[in-house]
């Protein structure tokens, strides 16, 4: 399907298809509602980096839940769309870590498992260290919880991370990676 650009106050062309228009309009809203994300950032800037396959990818993040905005996760001038919804979005919940663990659950089998969910989205799952820098920014996973990258020797060991936060404090603990909760998903990111 191809996005067309739209004359506007955000840069010249044709007009976008209506489901790029909306999206558009929501990314555009969102950065500049929390420009704390993204000090300095002109939107234009973003908006000339979004071609078919980035919008294509930032609308499954934003139908799964997540609402992507631009945050300086990776340092100032990476540009990168992370999940920014207050808790961990709702589209991606009750999943285990990986498909070893989803294969690995004989009974009360979860729909699908992070890694593979991550991967048909053409997104990356947030690291540790991601998943900090994102608490830096606002207040996220206050009564949720959302998976992150784990190590493999903490994978082989049959286990996998996530984090939350509680008491005004980010926490990194493990999981079985078979386990799943209604109140646990995963955050993504997405590089410019």
């Amino acid at each position: 399907m191809a996005v067309k650009k739209k004359a506007g106050p955000s840069g010249g062309g044709k007009g976008r298809a209506s489901s790029g228009d909306e999206l558009l309009t929501t990314l555009r809203r969102r950065f500049d509602d929390h420009p704390h994300r993204h000090p300095g950032l002109d939107w234009r800037k973003v908006e000339a980096r979004l071609g078919v396959d980035t919008l294509a990818k930032l609308g499954k993040m934003e139908a799964s839940g997540g609402e992507p905005d631009v945050a300086f996760i990776e340092g100032p001038g990476v540009v990168v769309f992370v999940d920014c919804v207050g808790q961990s979005p709702g589209g991606r919940r009750s999943l285990c870590y990986d498909r070893e663990a989803w294969q690995a659950r004989k009974e009360a089998r979860p729909a699908s498992n992070v890694i593979d969910v991550v991967t048909s989205m053409g997104v990356e799952l947030l690291t540790e260290k991601d998943y900090r820098a994102l608490q830096t920014l606002g207040e996220f996973d206050t009564t949720t919880s959302s998976w992150v990258v784990t190590p493999p020797a903490i994978r082989e060991a049959g286990g996998a991370l996530f984090g939350d936060r509680r008491f005004d404090h980010v926490f990194i603990y493990h999981n079985g990676a078979q386990s799943y909760y209604a109140a646990r998903g995963f955050r993504a990111k997405l590089r410019l």
